[in-house]
C-alpha cells in the first residue's frame, strides 16, 4: 500500500518527501509500513502536549487523549479536531481495517479500531511512533 493521493492541503512530490524524511520514516509515512510493536520512542511519553504529523508537523492528537491500550503502539481515543485526520478503508493483508492518514498531507499514521471500551469514544487510534512528533506544552 502507498499513501493516498488526494485533495490534501499540503501537496509534495514523493521525491520531495524522500529528501525530507529518513528511509524508515518514509516507509511508514509514505508507503504505509508498520514499525515493530513496543519499539517506538513515543509509546511511553507522558508529558503534556500535542502529537503532530511526522511528515508535516500538523497537530493530530492532544496528550490528554493518549492511553495505554496494551497494543505496543501509541494509542489515542480522539484527534484534536475532526479534520486533523482522514479515515480510509484499508483492504490490505486480507482484512478490512480503517487506515488513519494526516488530514493535512495524507501521510499514513496507523489504523483506527473500535475496541477501546475503556475510553469515552470507544475508539483506538493505533499510531506508529515514527509517524508522529511530540510538541511539549510550555507553561
Amino acid at each position: 500500500m502507498t499513501t493516498h493521493e488526494g485533495n490534501f492541503p499540503l501537496q509534495k512530490t514523493e521525491d520531495e518527501w524522500r529528501a525530507e524524511l529518513d528511509a524508515t520514516r518514509y516507509s511508514i509515512l509514505r508507503e504505509a509500513a508498520t514499525e515493530r510493536p513496543w519499539s517506538g520512542a513515543l509509546l511511553d511519553e507522558k508529558r503534556e502536549g500535542v502529537y503532530t504529523c511526522g511528515a508535516c508537523n500538523a497537530e493530530l492528537f492532544p496528550s490528554g487523549t493518549k492511553f495505554d491500550s496494551g497494543s505496543g503502539w501509541p494509542s489515542f481515543w480522539e484527534a484534536v479536531n475532526p479534520d486533523a485526520v482522514g479515515l480510509i478503508t484499508d483492504r490490505s493483508l486480507g482484512m478490512v481495517r480503517t487506515e488513519v492518514v494526516c488530514g493535512t498531507c495524507g501521510s499514513h499514521l496507523g489504523h483506527l479500531f473500535d475496541d477501546a471500551t475503556q475510553t469515552p469514544t470507544g475508539d483506538r487510534y493505533c499510531m506508529n511512533s515514527l509517524s508522529l512528533n511530540f510538541k511539549e506544552e510550555t507553561k
